[in-house]
């Protein structure tokens, strides 16, 4: 039953997905069975649906109109080849068990791009709504195209009624009516329109249609076709992946599951394959079909299985139940799904949370309206990684002190109550230390020692945070041990891990160090310069196990004797 239901929305929305990325109708069909059937072979997930995804249909449609030149033949190979490269591209990327390469693109670069795609679809859609077209292909050309046909009178009424319906029964029930197929009624309204009426002589329909798999096969095209398609297919690769990646995650969780992101990575290489072979395009997991087919009671992959069959009997028993399918309707398909892409709360929710992170979205989203879905991607990755490397480039740093009836060493600009070991300063890093940010620490090293009275004997640094040390901050290090000791202060580490300290003895610092400067945490780090230099001190703890919980107020009148100086 779930499969039934799952086969009538996706037939409708995948021919109009073809449409809208500049390919014939059917072949949204054929990029629907192979998934379909390879998923249920090769898929983790229980009941995650891969088919044809609104996201992709922007960059497909950069990738493949410029070099078809208007020959539908052409376009179908260049697809496929596309859609084959994708795969090649995911199984190879699983095979490397790059899976948690997508972590690298940010939730608020993720909002801004997709917000970005949806703007973009959305344009493309609205020439085929109102029944004409303009002949750009990216977002400024088609919203000026789209402004100068209306001026101009282009606009067909009779296109503009059917597909302005469907429009609206598709959103006016999804808002009332659930449980109900909305898409489904709408196009059998729209198609019942137009074969009732005699229409198609008036509008643009999807026609006849092959019977069977008309384009199966190894897609023919050339080096220089495959060296074109080549940025496209990585653009759309890692956009598949990361929205698979996150269906996956979601849906499963909900089921007290998980899966192996490589694992995942390779059942969509190999569905984008499988939809290469039967003539199909470039694919991706949809966080609609699954909740509908988890709702209509999918429970296994069986449910694609069942979905897979129907389409397949429709192409091959009556495929003349398309033919006069109004390409308007199909538009109207297209563009609520890609409202459905539009992540207005998220936008909202970081102006509020993080002005810095919504400047991020607003440019992701900028670089793909107005330089392309493939260039827009490649700005959102490069955002990603920038935005990493900015925390990690100037991270937080602290100066770290005692604070009365509070476990542990805290943040003195936090807690300006916070009590300091006289002659010792101790300093938190809280990032690796790499090529961007040594010289950085280096000179907050130095400038937190600087004109601390009484002078400063020991520099602890809290280096549970730094995760590594590159070759350019040992260089970093080794000048400021020499900086230091000019100054009569030794360096010290506490709660270093031990691999990073594997890394300082190979670049030689632990060994000029020495394993005294190292130490398991920052209390004993505190005990061991206690014990080497007298300084007035009680830490609160000691005064309140003593019963003298004034004393940790007049260190002065403390016993300076070792064991009264304990951290």
């Amino acid at each position: 039953v779930a499969g039934l239901v799952l086969s009538t929305i996706m037939v409708p929305a995948a021919m109009g997905y073809a449409q809208a990325a500049g390919l014939p109708a059917i072949t949204g069909l054929y990029a629907t069975v192979g998934p379909l059937l390879a998923y249920f072979l090769f898929g983790p997930s229980q009941t995650l649906v891969l088919g044809p995804d609104s996201a992709l249909i922007a960059p497909m449609a950069a990738s493949i109109i410029p070099l078809a030149g208007g020959d539908a033949g052409r376009s179908v190979a260049l697809a496929a080849a596309l859609a084959l490269m994708v795969g090649a591209i995911c199984i190879a990327a699983a095979v490397a068990r790059l899976g948690f390469l997508t972590d690298f693109l940010s939730g608020p670069v993720r909002v801004g791009y997709m917000n970005g795609i949806a703007l973009t679809v959305i344009v493309s859609q609205v020439p085929k709504l109102l029944g004409f077209s303009v002949s750009a292909s990216d977002f400024l050309g088609e919203s000026i195209g789209i402004v100068h046909g209306v001026l101009e009178g282009r606009v067909v009424p009779l296109a503009l009624l059917v597909g302005g319906s469907s429009l609206v029964v598709i959103l006016a029930l999804r808002r009332s009516a659930r449980r109900l197929p909305a898409i489904l009624i709408a196009v059998v309204l729209a198609t019942l329109m137009v074969s009732v009426f005699g229409l198609a002589g008036q509008l643009s329909v999807v026609g006849a249609v092959p019977r069977g798999f008309a384009a199966a096969g190894i897609p023919v095209v050339s080096v220089a076709d495959l060296l074109a398609l080549a940025p496209g297919a990585l653009g759309i690769a890692l956009l598949a992946f990361t929205d698979t990646s996150v269906n996956s995650r979601t849906f499963n969780s909900r089921r007290g599951e998980s899966v192996d992101p490589d694992q995942e990575l390779a059942a969509l290489g190999a569905c984008n394959v499988a939809s290469a072979l039967l003539g199909g395009f470039p694919i991706s997991s949809s966080a609609t079909r699954t909740p509908v087919a988890e709702a209509a009671g999918a429970r296994t992959q069986v449910t694609s299985l069942v979905g897979a069959g129907v389409v397949v009997l429709l192409l091959v028993a009556v495929p003349g139940l398309l033919t006069t399918l109004p390409s308007t309707a199909l538009a109207a398909i297209v563009i609520t799904a890609a409202l459905g892409l539009f992540d207005i709360a998220g936008v909202r929710r970081l102006l509020r949370l993080r002005r810095a992170e919504f400047g991020l979205s607003v440019i992701a989203f900028l670089g793909v309206a107005v330089f392309g879905v493939l260039p827009g991607i490649g700005i959102a990755v490069g955002l990603s990684l920038l935005e990493f490397i900015r925390h990690a480039w100037r991270p937080h740093d602290a100066v770290l002190g005692r604070v009365p009836n509070y476990k542990g060493y805290h943040d003195v600009e936090r807690h300006p109550d916070a009590r300091q070991v006289p002659g010792l300063l101790l300093y938190r890093w809280d990032a690796p230390l790499f090529f961007a940010n040594a010289d950085l620490f280096r000179i907050r090293a130095r400038a937190v020692v600087r004109g601390v009275e009484p002078l400063v004997r020991w520099l602890v640094v809290s280096a549970e945070p730094v995760t590594d040390v590159d070759t350019t901050a040992a260089d970093a290090l080794d000048e400021l041990i020499t900086d230091l000791a000019r100054a009569g202060i030794e360096l010290h580490f506490a709660e270093m891990k031990g691999h990073v300290k594997d890394r300082l003895r190979s670049y030689g610092v632990y060994q000029r160090l020495g394993d005294a400067s190292f130490h398991p945490t920052v209390g004993t780090a505190v005990k061991a310069y206690l014990v080497l230099h007298h300084v007035p001190w009680v830490d609160w703890e000691d005064a309140a196990a003593a019963g003298t919980e004034d004393a940790a107020e007049r260190p002065e009148e403390a016993d300076p004797s070792p064991e009264a100086r304990r951290p």
